[in-house]
């Protein structure tokens, strides 16, 4: 039998598995960055995209908006049916944005029902890292052919904000974090004499929102350029149930 007192036949060995490991390790790394790696999430491959422009989806919201507000009654998918066919993936129109307030519920102030919305909520409809991908997702897997970013009256987090840039106002754990992205839209609706609005704020960061994630995020820009995708900032009126629609492109 060999001598083996140095060692070196047992790090020889060691080495071998080693490599043998680094060699899974980077074809495992290589799958994940192969172009099969990159086609849409299998949830969503059984159900075909919505066939709306995104004229139509935004059509569609509207009237349904209308009908919320003279309190019409509408009919909205549910059901048996309904679920099974949506267990098997989803083909919302929209990915609305909006603020996680409680008395903004998106599908009913639109009359829409069950996968009809992909919706990203959050305080002050604000849009990090995970919002912005969330909306990718829906445009570019689910196929959306509209994004609205929607503001609301009397909105908690630009109150929060517009105190933090009045009064210079503390807030416990992370709400001043969460709110300082909407600071600059706050500090944008200033008026001539200095002071602002909450409404203006309000406007302007859903208007702002709006037109940061058509210029970051490459997915919606290709999408527009190609007729697929409109961004729509609106705001919501919280004692009349009316969406006023800022602007549309």
């Amino acid at each position: 039998m060999p001598d083996d007192s140095c060692g070196c036949c047992a790090k020889a060995a060691l080495r071998g598995r080693a490599g043998g490991r680094r060699g899974l390790l980077c074809a495992g790394l290589g799958a994940l960055t192969a172009p099969a790696a990159l086609a849409p999430a299998r949830a969503a491959d059984p159900v075909p995209h919505t066939r709306l422009t995104p004229d139509e989806a935004l059509t569609l919201l509207k009237r349904g908006n209308d009908e919320f507000r003279h309190e019409e009654p509408f009919s909205f998918p549910h059901g048996h049916k309904t679920l099974a066919d949506l267990s098997r993936g989803q083909a919302p129109f929209v990915v609305l944005v909006g603020c996680s307030d409680s008395r903004v519920p998106p599908e009913l102030l639109f009359g829409r029902g069950l996968g009809e919305m992909f919706i990203v909520r959050n305080a002050g409809n604000t849009v990090d890292t995970a919002a912005l991908g969330s909306i990718e997702y829906g445009v570019g897997v689910l196929g959306c052919p509209l994004v609205v970013v929607m503001g609301h009256q009397s909105c908690g987090a630009v109150a929060a904000s517009l105190e933090m840039v009045e009064h210079n106002t503390a807030f416990p754990g992370v709400i001043g974090e969460m709110v300082q992205p909407i600071l600059p839209a706050v500090l944008s609706a200033r008026r001539p004499d200095g002071t602002i609005a909450l409404d203006d704020a309000v406007v302007a960061n859903a208007r702002r929102v709006a037109a940061r994630i058509k210029t970051q995020s490459v997915v919606l820009q290709d999408a527009i350029r190609a007729g697929r995708l409109k961004v729509v900032a609106a705001r919501y009126e919280l004692e009349t149930g009316d969406v006023r629609w800022l602007e549309e492109g």
